[in-house]
């Protein structure tokens, strides 16, 4: 009878821990990542033109950061960043990595920089790098040496969407070796394949993925599935560009099928993100001024949201900035890690704002560089001083009034450009000269130089 009664207590005691139990379960994680994405190239960001229903539902269903910045304008450097969540000049890493060869094992983010599926691993996690990596040629630097278990993907910075191999760092490889090329059809529909895969592995550890697909980078390619849903957008390339980004529309739905499907989308994490602002042709960043390449707003401010159903209340904008930098801690925590643990970490997780309703502000000040110093911007409160070498000048904007930076307001605030500079040169004392260096200044020229040849041109023979 005595045994009988303790063994009823104790399944009691079972079935009472087991809500807690459940409760305490990690999340899985997923970080869906796009190449020179438009800030405007979503719907829930305003496109009219570019059917994104897949993306605005997930929108919906969690927070949308309305001022959500990346660490850098442009493609290596940011990813750096994010998943360092270090500002990439504390080592070195503030340009693209040379185009003209494979780099060697110095050229790309080094072993020593921590990465967050290593974290992720430290606690239980099973992880998985997908489609674009652009943080090392060399094969000592591939995702499979930086904690990542599985990589599908290719090394370099930009590839066609066939697959068709073009030297070893635009070759696709399944954790190191080549994929055969009549297993290949489109990148985006390929990549989603593998992550569904691997999303479905019978496994009881919760995963951790990076998905980055290198879609809608050039070149300008699509398929007639796509290209079918945006036939009404009557400029070419725009239209294809659009078919490229509905491409990861269509695919986004599909991962979010899978979790539902297989019961996992409760408890997992997703997040959308593009590296950068949109590149110089056909993608749109308005209302902001700029593109990639560039520290106004439209190179740095992305779409941009984190849904978490099982804890974080739908429907949600959060207006206060936060930066790529703060997905590795975010996600930390998530998982019961310790983000004080990780003292070299520049971002902050972001759970006590969106989810404890936390009123303070995440950042003060954020920065940027770009090759070195050759351009910089801070921002601090509604303050940010840009040194544009396009330009050639310093200019300052008050974003809460003018966050669309038409209106440079340098030369009636000279203690607040003075106030910027003392913060940018405290912070960029513990950063490191470029490990290497790549075309940006010599574009930045070039570009700006064309501009204004253009508005030139356009006044007449008088330049009236």
């Amino acid at each position: 009878m005595k045994n009988t009664k303790l063994l009823f207590t104790l399944a009691l005691g079972l079935l009472t821990a087991l809500p807690s139990v459940a409760q305490e379960k990690k999340p899985n994680i997923i970080v869906v990542l796009t190449d020179d994405q438009g800030w405007a190239d979503v719907g829930f960001n305003g496109a009219t033109d570019i059917p994104t229903p897949n993306l605005d539902k997930l929108a919906s269903q969690g927070v949308i950061f309305d001022n959500g910045y990346v660490s850098h304008p442009y493609c290596s450097p940011s990813r750096a960043g994010l998943l360092t969540g270090r500002y990439q000049a504390r080592f070195g890493h503030d340009c693209n990595m040379p185009y003209k060869a494979e780099n060697d094992d110095t050229v790309g983010t080094p072993l020593s920089e921590k990465m967050i599926p290593e974290a992720l691993k430290e606690r239980g996690y099973r992880t998985s790098a997908i489609g674009k990596w652009h943080l090392g040629d060399h094969s000592s630097l591939h995702p499979t040496q930086q904690g990542f278990d599985h990589w599908f993907g290719f090394a370099g910075g930009g590839m066609n969407y066939w697959g068709v191999p073009d030297g070893p760092i635009k070759t696709i490889v399944r954790n190191g070796k080549p994929v055969p090329q009549n297993e290949l059809r489109y990148l985006t529909d390929d990549f989603t394949n593998e992550a569904i895969d691997f999303i479905t592995k019978k496994d009881d550890k919760p995963f951790f993925m990076y998905l980055a697909y290198n879609a809608p980078h050039a070149p300008d390619h699509a398929t007639q599935q796509y290209l079918e849903n945006t036939k009404h957008i009557e400029y070419g390339g725009r239209s294809i560009y659009a078919a490229m980004v509905n491409a990861v529309d269509a695919n986004v739905g599909r991962i979010d099928s899978t979790l539902v499907a297989n019961g996992m989308k409760e408890n997992t994490i997703l997040v959308f993100l593009s590296d950068n602002g949109g590149r110089t042709e056909h993608a749109d960043n308005r209302p902001y001024r700029g593109h990639k390449g560039m520290l106004f707003e439209g190179g740095i401010k992305v779409p941009f949201f984190i849904t978490w159903p099982e804890k974080l209340k739908a429907g949600q904008h959060y207006e206060k900035p936060i930066s790529s930098l703060d997905l590795f801690p975010t996600f930390l925590e998530a998982a019961g890690g310790d983000v004080t643990k990780e003292t070299q970490l520049d971002g902050t997780t972001l759970l006590p704002y969106i989810l404890d309703g936390k009123t303070e502000t995440p950042h003060e000040k954020l920065f940027w560089r770009s090759v070195g110093g050759f351009e910089y911007a801070v921002r601090i409160g509604d303050y940010k001083l840009y040194k544009s070498s396009y330009k050639n000048k310093t200019l300052l904007f008050n974003l809460k009034s003018d966050p669309w930076e038409r209106t440079d307001i340098a030369d009636k605030h000279p203690e607040k450009i003075a106030e910027l500079e003392k913060a940018y040169t405290a912070w960029d004392a513990k950063n490191l000269v470029p490990g290497w260096l790549d075309p940006h200044r010599e574009n930045v020229l070039k570009e700006e130089k064309a501009l204004q040849g253009m508005r030139k041109k356009a006044q007449g023979p008088t330049g009236k």
